[in-house]
């Protein structure tokens, strides 16, 4: 499905630790995010702070395809970090990460806040979860007050998996979410995980094979452009 975005995507989760956080920020914005957008195919990187959730930050990096998530640029990167990258991934805990493809998208603007629906799906219901996610569940969240854009998300679980020299520096394996729904929103925070909650109640959930599931909500921080 087209999209001004992309069709591929880095998505991490992650906490950092109190006293590496200024580190953190000062490496992110000047040197990493500036770094990862250099990289052939990547269109743009944005990061978002919680406002109520499980993990503090969360990484959004959208590249023109799912072959640039699995590529030699971006892994030759993943596995020559700079002596700053080395010092600040060891302030990294708890993280979640997913290489993917964009499997339905809809809407194309930024919205300052982000839902975020980590989740798995019982074996077998593959096809059938993402016959709706593209036919039904994307397209009417779209529709709903206050939403922006839509995007659900399907992990490159192999690609996802690769152990990288940024990985090693942290000295944890990263969590590998199969599945993403993204719902951006431009108003009310509550808005937000509100319509997905409407267009996906519980019931709704477990009738598309659905669990294991993580939903958290962010404000935007920055946005860094090819």
């Amino acid at each position: 499905m087209p999209s001004a975005s992309g069709q591929g995507a880095v998505a991490i989760w992650h906490d950092i630790v109190p006293e590496g956080l200024a580190e953190f920020y000062a490496w992110h914005g000047e040197e990493h995010m500036p770094e990862r957008v250099g990289i052939p195919g990547f269109l743009r990187g944005r990061r978002f702070r919680a406002i109520e959730a499980s993990l503090e930050f969360f990484n959004l990096y959208e590249t023109a395809s799912p072959d640039v998530v699995a590529g030699p640029d971006y892994k030759a990167r993943l596995d020559s970090p700079t002596p700053r990258t080395m010092s600040a991934v060891k302030h990294f805990r708890n993280v979640a990460r997913s290489l993917c493809s964009v499997g339905a998208v809809a809407g194309e603007a930024q919205g300052g806040t982000v839902a975020t629906l980590r989740y798995e799906v019982r074996e077998g219901g593959e096809e059938a979860h993402a016959a709706a996610m593209a036919r039904t569940l994307v397209p009417d969240l779209a529709t709903r007050a206050g939403i922006a854009a839509v995007r659900w998300l399907v992990a490159d679980k192999a690609a996802s998996g690769y152990v990288n020299a940024e990985q090693r520096a942290r000295g944890a394996a990263n969590a590998v979410p199969p599945y993403v729904l993204l719902c951006e929103g431009w108003g009310d925070p509550a808005q937000v995980t509100e319509a997905l909650k409407a267009v996906l109640p519980a019931g709704r959930a477990v009738e598309l094979g659905m669990h294991d599931m993580a939903l958290d909500l962010y404000r935007h921080e920055v946005t860094v452009s090819r």
